[in-house]
């Protein structure tokens, strides 16, 4: 079968709650395919009230009222035709907004955020569609850090954020989960809730609405740390579930690298260190569930854009 490569830019959109990992995600796909291929927006640069107005009116920011979803949607339909934007941005220390700042398309943009998939017309434009989904404690030990280092925010005023949010959290973040190609579940291993980095496991939800590699070779060369079941999702929908362990060898984490690497031969190129974040020293690390992570995605953009996905 021929494919035809599309001339338009590819889009890729990440979503999930707050401290669910986006940023670091979307960061590492970036050194993948190239800082000089890719740019990068934010949904939560669409925050139509400030943080002050948010606390008097008593609605969040995962609220779709609070957003400017409209023009949103408008920017990224703009960005697949490969023209610029003047998008708002958002400052989350101050918790307002700042200057608008001009952005041109290039061969690929990430959409990340927390609304990314909140209209029909915004979701008709991405190519590959990723929902990330940690454990919620996880998740919550990730945004204590994030925000009492990063922001300023004290450790009780955090939790009193989590908590005003959980339910717009199950009403408008979590329903995006069942519109992704692919859901992203970082969990502590077995025993060892105290994790919070390099030896997280994760487990990948995938749907069919996007052809999946063969990932046979991968569990014949790891197969102590990597296991792949067909499965129903929460909605009962068939799906293939990829766990991928936190304890997986170096060496065998490097062979399904390079099979992942493979399959995609267009982009050998590309090589380089994936799987990289910050630690709770705010030091470089290293995971290995996560560089196979970023992988597996990249894997989709580079077919994408080889007209793979086309319908």
């Amino acid at each position: 079968m021929s494919f035809k490569r599309i001339t338009r830019p590819v889009l890729l959109g990440i979503v999930g709650d707050s401290a669910s990992g986006k940023s670091t995600i979307a960061e590492g796909i970036t050194k993948i395919l190239g800082p000089e291929k890719v740019v990068s927006i934010c949904t939560d640069d669409y925050h139509k009230l400030n943080r002050q107005q948010r606390a008097q009116s008593t609605i969040t920011a995962l609220d779709p009222a609070a957003n400017y979803l409209d023009i949103a949607e408008q920017h990224i339909q703009l960005l697949r035709r490969g023209q610029p934007i003047l998008k708002p941005v958002y400052d989350h220390v101050k918790g307002e907004q700042g200057k608008c700042e001009y952005v041109e398309p290039r061969e690929y943009v990430i959409v990340e955020g927390l609304l990314g998939y909140g209209t029909r017309k915004m979701r008709d434009c991405y190519d590959v569609k990723v929902y990330l989904e940690p454990d919620e404690d996880l998740r919550i030990k990730w945004k204590l850090r994030r925000d009492t280092q990063e922001r300023g925010y004290s450790k009780e005023r955090v939790l009193e954020i989590v908590r005003r949010r959980r339910n717009d959290l199950e009403k408008f973040i979590q329903p995006q989960r069942t519109l992704a190609d692919m859901v992203v579940s970082f969990y502590p291993p077995g025993g060892n809730n105290a994790e919070t980095g390099a030896h997280l496991n994760v487990r990948h939800t995938l749907r069919p609405t996007l052809p999946h590699p063969d990932l046979t070779p991968v569990l014949d060369v790891a197969k102590k740390g990597i296991r792949l079941e067909l499965a129903r999702d929460i909605d009962g929908k068939p799906v293939d579930v990829l766990d991928i362990h936190g304890d997986i060898s170096d060496d065998r984490a490097k062979a399904v690298e390079d099979l992942l690497w493979n399959l995609i031969p267009e982009a050998q190129h590309l090589r380089g260190n994936v799987g990289q974040f910050r630690d709770s020293k705010n030091n470089t690390a290293l995971s290995h569930p996560l560089a196979l992570s970023e992988l597996l995605i990249t894997y989709h953009m580079v077919k994408a854009a080889l007209g793979h996905h086309a319908v």
